[in-house]
C-alpha cells in the first residue's frame, strides 16, 4: 500500500522553524527535532507554536458534501478543474481548503503520475480526504497562516470555494506553476437563494480576487461552467447543508425550507474556473 504522506514529505516545511521534513509510519519530523504524530488514518496536523485550528466544516456539513458530490451532481465542475490543470506527467498538486478531497481526487484520477496534498482547517475533513485517493496526503492546518509547504513546493495550487491566502500562494507556487481557482458567480444557485435561504455571492468577487493576487499572479485562462440540476428534496437538503448556509440555519430549518418547494427543484450551478500564473 502506498504512503501518500511519505511521497510528498519533501514538499513540506516545519511550521515551527521552516526546516525540511521527513516522514515515517508514525511521525512527520524536521532536522531540528520538531515532531508531529500521524493520525490513525494517515493524516497529520501541522501547526506553529501555540497555534490552534480555526473553526472548520462540521461532520454534518462534510457528510452532506460527500453525499451530494458522490452522487455526481458537480461532476462537470470536477472535469473542468482537471482540464484547467497542465497536462504534464509529474507534478505535486496542493489543494488549499480541500474539504473532503473530492475535486482533488478527481484531478489525481486524470493525472496518474501526480501526487497531492489536501490542506484544510477541519480535522474531520482531512480524515475524509485521506481516504479520498491513494496518492492524496491530508494535512490539517490554518490556511490563513503560513502554509506547511516549502517555497516553490506546489507545482499546481488548487482553490475551490475556499479562502485565498495570496501571500502564501505566491510563496509556495513553483516558478512555472499555476493556480486554479473555482469560484461561485453572482448567479450561482440563484433559484434557491430565496426559497432555501442560501448565502448569496457578493458582487465583484472576481475583481477582488484579481486585486488580492496581484501583482504576483495574473489570470491566463477562464472557463465558465453551468450545471443545470433537477434535485429531489434529499439532494436539496445536502446542497444547503454542505455550505455556509449550515452555519446560519439548523438542519430542522433547512428541512422545513426544502419541504416547502416543489420536487424536483430546478437550480443552476454557475462557477468560473480560472487559471493564474506568475506575472511576466
Amino acid at each position: 500500500m502506498s504512503d501518500a504522506l511519505a511521497a510528498v514529505a519533501d514538499r513540506l516545511r516545519c511550521p515551527h522553524c521552516g526546516s525540511a521534513m521527513t516522514c515515517d509510519d508514525r511521525t512527520v519530523a524536521c532536522a531540528e527535532g520538531h515532531r508531529f504524530d500521524r493520525a490513525r488514518g494517515g493524516g497529520v496536523t501541522l501547526l506553529g507554536p501555540g497555534a490552534e485550528l480555526p473553526p472548520g466544516d462540521t461532520d454534518a456539513m462534510l457528510a452532506a458534501r460527500d453525499a451530494f458530490l458522490g452522487a455526481g451532481h458537480y461532476a462537470p465542475l470536477t472535469d473542468a478543474i482537471a482540464a484547467a490543470c497542465p497536462a504534464v506527467d509529474r507534478a505535486c498538486l496542493v489543494d488549499v481548503g480541500a474539504g473532503t478531497g473530492h475535486h482533488t481526487a478527481g484531478v489525481l484520477d486524470a493525472r496518474p503520475g501526480w501526487t497531492g496534498i489536501a490542506l484544510d482547517a477541519s480535522r474531520a475533513a482531512t480524515r475524509r480526504a485521506a481516504r479520498a485517493h491513494p496518492r492524496l496526503a491530508a494535512i490539517a492546518c490554518d490556511a490563513t497562516a503560513p502554509l506547511p509547504v516549502r517555497d516553490g513546493g506546489a507545482d499546481v495550487l488548487l482553490s475551490v470555494f475556499s479562502p485565498r491566502n495570496a501571500v502564501e500562494f505566491a510563496r509556495v507556487l513553483a516558478p512555472a506553476g499555476v493556480l486554479v481557482v473555482a469560484s461561485a458567480t453572482e448567479d450561482h444557485l440563484a433559484e434557491a437563494v430565496g426559497p432555501l435561504g442560501l448565502i448569496g455571492v457578493q458582487p465583484q468577487k472576481r475583481a477582488r480576487l484579481h486585486e488580492r493576487l496581484a501583482p504576483d499572479l495574473v489570470s491566463v485562462a477562464l472557463r465558465r461552467v453551468r450545471i443545470p440540476l433537477a434535485l429531489d428534496h434529499a439532494a436539496l437538503e445536502q446542497l444547503a447543508g454542505m455550505g455556509p448556509t449550515a452555519f446560519h440555519a439548523t438542519p430542522e430549518e433547512i428541512a422545513a425550507r426544502v419541504a416547502a418547494v416543489p420536487e424536483p427543484f430546478t437550480v443552476t450551478a454557475v462557477v468560473t474556473v480560472e487559471t493564474f500564473a506568475r506575472a511576466p
